[in-house]
This record gives structure tokens, C-alpha cells and sequence, in this order.
């Protein structure tokens, strides 16, 4: 992606991209599936298919945010909270995925209860 160079600073938060299909993105989601274990910079370009030039970049970037842990020569998902309820949520997704299959949210939410409407009995009102 280009950027404007006169502007472009590389500690400012919006030069790592966590969009989906981002390197960061990648990497994190990968390493918030694996939360016990450590893994090589190779290792991480091997199983993501980031490429092995820009992983150790971003886990640099990842780093200073706190977002990973590193041991020479392994890095980990970091203990933030954010990340635990990131990778919790990740695997839901993918539970959910999993049990209903090709299902829609948008056909979910056509028929879905609005929760304030429920009344203290549980009928809707």
C-alpha cells in the first residue's frame, strides 16, 4: 500500500493495519489460535503464508503495542485482555461456523427477538 512519504510516520497506530486480511490481522489471528505456544518468524511465514520479510516487521510493530510476546526466538499472542477476548471471540465464530454452517445472520436477524421487548416473564410484548 502506498503511503504519502513526506507524512508517513512509522510509530503512528494507523501505519499497523488490523483489517481483516492485514499481515497484522493474519498473524495475530493465528497466534490468538495457538495462545500456549511460541513460534518462529519462519515458522509464523510458513503456516500464514505472510511473507517472511514482512512478519518480523510486524511483529516488531505488534510488539511495541503490546499485541505479542517475545523469547528469543519465539513470539506469542500477548496477556492483554483485549487479545483474550479477541481470540475468544475468533473461536466462537468459528464454533458457530462450524454448528450452523452455511447459515446467514442476516436470515437469523429477520426472525430474531428484539430482547426489549421480552417482558419479565419471558413472553415478548
Amino acid at each position: 500500500m502506498p503511503v504519502d512519504f513526506k507524512t508517513y510516520d512509522p510509530d503512528d497506530d494507523r501505519s499497523l493495519q488490523l483489517t481483516d486480511g492485514s499481515n497484522a490481522h493474519t498473524i495475530l489471528e493465528f497466534l490468538a489460535d495457538h495462545p500456549e505456544q511460541g513460534f518462529t518468524p519462519k515458522e509464523i511465514s510458513e503456516t500464514t503464508d505472510v511473507p517472511r520479510g514482512s512478519v518480523g516487521t510486524t511483529l516488531s510493530r505488534l510488539h511495541d503495542r503490546g499485541l505479542v510476546r517475545h523469547k528469543e526466538p519465539y513470539w506469542a499472542i500477548g496477556d492483554d485482555d483485549r487479545l483474550a477476548s479477541y481470540g475468544a471471540m475468533v473461536n466462537g465464530l468459528a464454533a458457530a461456523e462450524d454448528r450452523f454452517g452455511e447459515e446467514e445472520f442476516g436470515d437469523w436477524q429477520e426472525t430474531a427477538v428484539d430482547p426489549r421487548t421480552i417482558d419479565s416473564e419471558g413472553d415478548d410484548g
